[in-house]
């Protein structure tokens, strides 16, 4: 007999999952996020997971939380022997947690304890590390605290992006919550307990989080790009104008934080606390992104000049 799960997610980060679980257990319905306005003309806008779940035919549901009885008597009447959960963004009730025979499992995108919250991916990049990976854990009521189910890694490359790391961990991540599944079914994997000790945390990104602070260290700005990008975006401001940065890196050198130390053919210069940031790609809002020089060059930027 299949296993009966139910799969909860918002975002494509959750796609990838949802779809190795249908190819190897029986989905017996989906939780997702109710539709939401979005961009400049604010219209509602389905999560990823629906798009993926009308697409599989799937039973789908988009409660607006499960404080009432009828979300949490779908999931009774659904009946899952177990509660697949990835980046649905949401809370759930110890109601909810206790409901499966084989509980709530968890795909988390980082080597838990470590990177715990919201934005995992980016705050690797952010703080250097050269490994991360994909967590499976049994939820508790708490913040990605549950026991280690498995665990993979995948190394960080030096150009890596929020962006480009995250597509890297689509697939290990839905193998491995497929993988967890099997091995919890045959009695193969025992729960570990995280060192909560060891544990650091993440928080949700904000447009703000982009903006450079010149009186921080080139190496640190670096990441930061990489970091947020694509979302929020890295920006800075020059001439009150809102400029993002789609490509950096640090380069050696001294200039006072803001001062545009150079325009080189390969881009931008800028001081920073400690080393200089070359600025390779710029972009002006509603243009499309061009070399750092031609920006410069259209803006009419020199040597000396200092941002905000």
């Amino acid at each position: 007999m299949s296993l009966k799960v139910v799969f909860m997610g918002s975002p494509e980060f959750a796609v990838p999952t949802l779809v190795e679980l249908n190819a190897n257990f029986t989905v017996v319905g989906v939780v997702t996020q109710p539709e939401k306005p979005k961009g400049r003309g604010r219209r509602l806008t389905a999560t990823a997971v629906k798009a993926a779940a009308v697409r599989l035919g799937l039973s789908l549901i988009e409660p607006e939380s499960f404080s009432g009885s009828e979300s949490v008597g779908h999931l009774r009447r659904w009946n899952p022997d177990a509660i697949v959960v990835v980046a649905y963004g949401k809370i759930l009730p110890q109601k909810v947690l206790e409901l499966p025979p084989m509980g709530c499992v968890n795909l988390h995108a980082s080597l838990l304890p470590r990177h715990r919250g919201a934005s995992p991916i980016s705050e690797a990049i952010l703080t250097g590390d050269r490994v991360t990976g994909v967590s499976t854990i049994l939820m508790d009521s708490g913040m990605d605290t549950g026991d280690i189910l498995l665990q993979q890694e995948v190394p960080i490359l030096p150009g890596d992006t929020a962006g480009s790391l995250h597509d890297r961990l689509l697939e290990p991540g839905a193998r491995l919550v497929v993988e967890t599944l099997w091995r919890m079914m045959s009695g193969k994997v025992k729960p570990v307990a995280q060192d909560h000790s060891k544990a650091t945390y993440t928080k949700r990104l904000s447009k703000e989080d982009g903006r450079l602070n010149w009186k921080l260290d080139a190496e640190y700005l670096s990441r930061l790009v990489r970091a947020v990008t694509p979302w929020p975006g890295a920006f800075f401001k020059s001439a009150g104008e809102t400029v993002k940065v789609q490509e950096a890196s640090a380069t050696q050198g001294d200039a006072a934080p803001g001062e545009i130390a150079e325009i080189r053919p390969e881009g931008v210069v800028v001081g920073t606390s400690k080393g200089l940031l070359l600025l390779r790609k710029l972009q002006a809002a509603g243009k499309k992104a061009v070399a750092a020089a031609e920006f410069a060059r259209q803006r009419n930027m020199r040597q000396g000049d200092i941002l905000e």
